[in-house]
């Protein structure tokens, strides 16, 4: 079990380490397009939805008397989300050439808040791996931020897929009466 827990640490930490090269470099080439961005957006949406939710839940163990081992069953939940979201994070920097200037916007403010995640992830399972206190002030510290953080990020997706929306809506009914863009 403590090799599996070893793997699946080092396995997270090679995902987080993506989500920093892909910040650092700023976008890799593209091969995508606003299309393809939406769909990954859509994805990300998805994932980002089942994040807030097994985060808030994670969040709410703190005013049970659960196991640390229900915490940890929990975190790998999380961890998994933190995993998919950072896998479509990096196929939207690779789509972000082809995007829509409002795409790559959403990509750029997604980008901090998911690493920001995973780090704050690492250090749940950290924790529990090095203690086992899921009563400590500073693990249930990691919890509220994670879920503030899933909770905001699944909302920033949210919102930036429901501007592309009426962003094109507007822009649709602006030709259908012959006005000319600007």
């Amino acid at each position: 079990m403590a090799h599996q827990k070893s793997q699946s640490a080092r396995h997270f930490t090679a995902v987080a380490a993506l989500l920093g090269v892909v910040a650092f470099l700023g976008w890799m080439p593209a091969y995508g397009d606003s299309a393809q961005a939406s769909k990954l957006l859509q994805q990300a949406k998805i994932s980002a939805a089942q994040l807030k939710t097994d985060s808030e839940e994670m969040e709410s163990f703190t005013s049970n008397q659960l196991t640390w081992q229900s915490h940890a069953t929990q975190i790998n939940r999380v961890k998994e989300h933190v995993n998919r979201t950072g896998k479509i994070l990096a196929e939207l920097h690779d789509a972000r050439e082809g995007a829509e200037p409002w795409q790559q916007e959403a990509i750029d403010k997604i980008t901090p808040m998911l690493q920001e995640l995973a780090s704050n992830t690492t250090s749940i399972i950290d924790h529990l791996n090095d203690r086992r206190h899921t009563w400590h002030p500073e693990y249930t510290g990691y919890l509220k931020a994670n879920a503030q953080l899933a909770s905001d990020l699944s909302r920033l997706i949210t919102d930036s897929i429901d501007y592309g929306r009426a962003k094109s809506r507007t822009e649709n009914l602006g030709k259908n009466l012959g006005f000319s863009q600007s």
